[in-house]
């Protein structure tokens, strides 16, 4: 209907905000393949093999379109939309693969997990899965694919060091808090010398939402970025490392080229975390 967005005034429109119609179309121009070729059993996870990857689609249009630094205030937006609906949740929280009539779950927190599954595996791999799921089920007659059908077609192109992604992202309700400590710098010569001390915590939930320390082993990006421009949150990334983290306090001493303005742990929020807002600090000279 008009009211979805089509007659929304555009005419103020910020640098690093989205079009809404622009998502909107994309969104239902995915469902072109999502639920209208690709037809999920009625059960549990059904909205998964619609919703999400709709919305996943939509958000690799918008990336081509707007690139990808415009990308991260869209996720840090369904971030705290799906944080909103999990602490408004009066019923069972389910993980996305058994998702049922909770758009929180499958449009918010989907859109997040299939971002940062194409982050951990990279897009090719993540488009492999999807037309192998096309190939084997799209126009099908009963019986129709189901949500683990898409989680097996993921873990047949997810390496064997990151198959618990799958777990995290799919599988489980998996949350992270990490947070920047402290974030320092020194100048030495033509270079910058930046501490960045984090701490990071991995827990998973049950349906009431009661959290379980688990322990870490996980892929987690750090980031030190420039002077931010154009209304971005973040400016060019001066270093960007994906580390494999084991323990809740780190310390990443690394030397960039330019002056810091901020570095962070998960700067981006690929990952769902409690305090989504703590993971970036800016950069103090010491």
């Amino acid at each position: 209907s008009e009211g979805i967005g089509f007659i929304s005034d555009l005419r103020n429109l910020q640098p690093g905000d989205i079009d809404p119609v622009f998502y909107v179309v994309a969104h239902e121009m995915a469902h072109q393949w999502w639920a209208h070729q690709l037809v999920g059993a009625l059960m549990q996870g059904a909205e998964m093999l619609s919703e999400a990857f709709a919305q996943y689609s939509a958000l690799m249009v918008m990336e081509q379109a707007y690139g990808r630094d415009q990308m991260h205030s869209f996720l840090r937006h369904e971030m705290n939309g799906y944080l909103r609906g999990r602490g408004g949740e009066r019923m069972a929280e389910r993980p996305l693969v058994e998702v049922e009539e909770q758009g929180y779950i499958y449009y918010n927190k989907g859109t997040i997990a299939m971002y940062y599954l194409k982050e951990m595996i990279g897009e090719n791999n993540v488009n492999q899965a999807l037309a192998t799921l096309l190939e084997q089920y799209a126009y099908q007659e009963p019986p129709y694919p189901t949500s683990l059908s898409a989680v097996r077609a993921f873990r047949e192109v997810t390496p064997d060091s990151l198959q618990y992604v799958i777990d995290d992202l799919f599988e489980s309700i998996t949350l992270f808090s990490n947070r920047v400590v402290d974030a320092v710098y020194e100048q030495d010569g033509d270079e910058y010398v930046v501490t960045l001390s984090t701490r990071s915590e991995k827990f998973r939930a049950d349906s009431l939402g009661v959290q379980t320390p688990v322990p870490l082993n996980d892929y987690i990006d750090i980031g030190i970025f420039a002077r931010p421009l154009n209304g971005l949150r973040l400016g060019e990334p001066l270093l960007y490392e994906r580390v494999h983290v084991t323990a809740s306090e780190n310390t990443f001493v690394r030397r960039v080229s330019a002056q810091p303005r901020d570095a962070g742990i998960d700067p981006y929020n690929y990952l769902i975390d409690r305090q989504p807002e703590t993971n970036v600090r800016r950069v103090t000279q010491r």
